[in-house]
């Protein structure tokens, strides 16, 4: 038979009525954060304040035109008494030194005019701007795919310099056409002709 065990020493059942009462100690804490990082209301009060600043956002948003013109010294469109408003198309933007589509620079210009590096077989269509076209054009259908409200419309605006050569804006347009890009819309600012 097996002797019982010695009675513990009076300092090691000190030290471990100490440690027991630590890890208590411890466990009540850690309840106590938890239960005071718990949500135990909905402040109504800040989340309809949440909810007025984006809906005004929202209506200011829709209620501003949709094309925008980056003011740069590069870009001086022509001015004109139009009423019409701009709609959201797919943009290019003729530059004295560049061409962009959106806001993504596709083709650096030499004295307003094509590198020949640039220039497909026919010598019109802009290889760097035909790239960046069938992304567009890809995408928009794409999005009508999926959402019958917003179809295809083969739409594009033109943003370009009043001193950008004709030539150089035929270049545009017809690579524009390649890629299902029919319908223009040259973009100007509104103003009384001088």
């Amino acid at each position: 038979m097996s002797e019982p065990a010695a009675p513990p020493i009076p300092a090691e059942a000190d030290q471990l009525a100490r440690m027991r009462y630590r890890r208590a100690l411890a466990r009540k804490k850690r309840k106590e954060r938890e239960a005071a990082s718990e949500v135990r209301e909905l402040n109504i009060t800040a989340m309809m304040d949440m909810m007025t600043i984006i809906l005004v956002f929202l209506l200011k948003s829709f209620a501003s035109s949709s094309a925008s013109i980056t003011a740069s010294d590069d870009v001086r469109p022509p001015i004109s008494s139009t009423r019409a408003t701009p709609k959201d198309t797919v943009a290019v933007t003729i530059t004295a030194s560049h061409i962009m589509v959106g806001e993504r620079k596709v083709v650096q210009l030499t004295n307003q005019a094509i590198p020949e590096a640039q220039l497909g077989p026919d010598k019109r269509l802009i290889l760097g701007l035909d790239e960046q076209l069938k992304k567009e054009v890809k995408k928009l259908k794409y999005i009508a795919e999926r959402n019958p409200t917003a179809p295809f419309s083969h739409e594009l605006s033109v943003i370009a310099d009043k001193a950008v050569p004709y030539d150089l804006l035929v270049s545009v347009l017809y690579t524009a056409g390649q890629n299902e890009l029919e319908n223009y819309r040259f973009i100007v600012l509104q103003g009384n002709p001088e």
